[in-house]
């Protein structure tokens, strides 16, 4: 491995030994030294971590608080975490239950904030001290270090905090990918975001509501109601009451929703299906389990039943997506809302929390 160290004086040096070979300028004899001493302190560095070393209950998450910091590679970025986001998936992976599993042992996490520390070969656009948001990792997220490639590391607006930087990724993405790439959400149609309450519903309805579609959100709590109406839903619901598929179809009327993002399919898509009207579809974002469905239910209005998975998008969408998103941001529309924070220590009761709560109220993150 390279550890060839980046000066912000003159560049990079050459670390002693390294058989690699780089375009590398000569350090000024003023800088040398001092640049070999940061070198040193820079790969001997530790910091604390949350390890997983075997699939499982939340219990395996363990912190580790002598991990050598990692060092960036061509195109990488090593960046200081602020904050990182707590998703539904990261259970999923930890419990290793997903269909993608890391080697083990690894970092989980993937959203995170905070500032350039240091950066590698070929990196131009990014410089040490930079305030950045990183939508995938190298080596993992929960973590005071990550390394991160250069294509997966934003500069964070002045206008978003740290803890916002961290409620980016996996959220905002998701939801464009979900109403644009695979629901082509068009202005003038109704989406229902079931489930609205957390960091993908409250990214959904902000999305949604600035690119003209009427708005429906449900969530489990009055709170997460009133939550869901200030982020750009037209009417919420409380999906823990009986007749709320009613109210829904009452207010379309009976004519039903032309989208669905749906969070938790594995107990809502056979009521979904209900709620569509002709030529609606479901869009599963989440799902914990199986669901019997009836086909025919989407057949007399021709709906369609379509799975959303962020991994799958092109670089090509990837970028569309970042250049919606920073536009969202500037017009001011995009706002992140942050909900449950806990510390890196606390990071076991934040996964049981992610899945067992009551009720979503905004982006779950970690402070480092």
């Amino acid at each position: 491995m390279c550890l060839c160290f980046e000066c912000g004086v003159h560049g990079r040096v050459r670390w002693p030994g390294c058989a690699q070979f780089h375009f590398i300028r000569k350090p000024s004899k003023l800088h040398a030294a001092t640049c070999v001493e940061e070198a040193t302190m820079a790969t001997s560095k530790l910091m604390r971590a949350i390890r997983v070393s075997e699939f499982g209950a939340p219990s395996v998450l363990k912190l580790c608080t002598d991990l050598p910091v990692p060092s960036p590679r061509q195109k990488q970025v090593l960046i200081r975490v602020h904050a990182c986001g707590v998703n539904p998936v990261d259970t999923y992976i930890r419990s290793g239950s997903y269909a993608r599993k890391p080697s083990l042992p690894y970092i989980p996490g993937s959203d995170v904030s905070g500032v350039v520390e240091a950066v590698g070969e070929d990196v131009h656009l990014l410089r040490a001290g930079d305030r950045v948001f990183a939508t995938g990792t190298v080596t993992g997220g929960y973590a005071e270090y990550t390394v991160a490639s250069e294509d997966t590391v934003h500069k964070l607006p002045d206008s978003l905090d740290y803890k916002q930087g961290a409620a980016l990724g996996v959220p905002y993405f998701t939801a464009y990918r979900a109403l644009v790439h695979k629901a082509h959400a068009k202005a003038g149609e109704t989406v229902l975001i079931h489930g609205a309450s957390g960091g993908v519903g409250i990214a959904a309805c902000q999305m949604a509501r600035a690119f003209g579609l009427t708005v429906l959100g449900t969530a489990g709590t009055s709170e997460g109601m009133k939550l869901v109406l200030s982020n750009g839903a037209h009417l919420a619901f409380n999906h823990r009451e009986k007749d709320y598929l009613e109210k829904i179809k009452d207010a379309t009327n009976g004519q039903g929703v032309n989208v669905i993002i749906e969070m938790l399919s594995n107990v809502n898509l056979s009521n979904d299906l209900q709620l569509l009207g002709f030529g609606g579809r479901v869009m599963i974002v989440g799902s914990r389990g199986p669901i019997e469905i009836n086909p025919r239910d989407t057949m007399m209005k021709e709906t369609s039943i379509i799975g959303v998975a962020l991994y799958n998008a092109t670089k090509t969408e990837t970028s569309e997506c970042t250049a919606a998103l920073f536009a969202g941001m500037e017009a001011g529309w995009l706002k992140p809302v942050i909900g449950p924070q806990y510390s890196l220590d606390k990071v076991a009761q934040a996964h049981e929390d992610i899945i067992g709560s009551s009720g979503a109220s905004g982006k779950m993150i970690l402070i480092m």
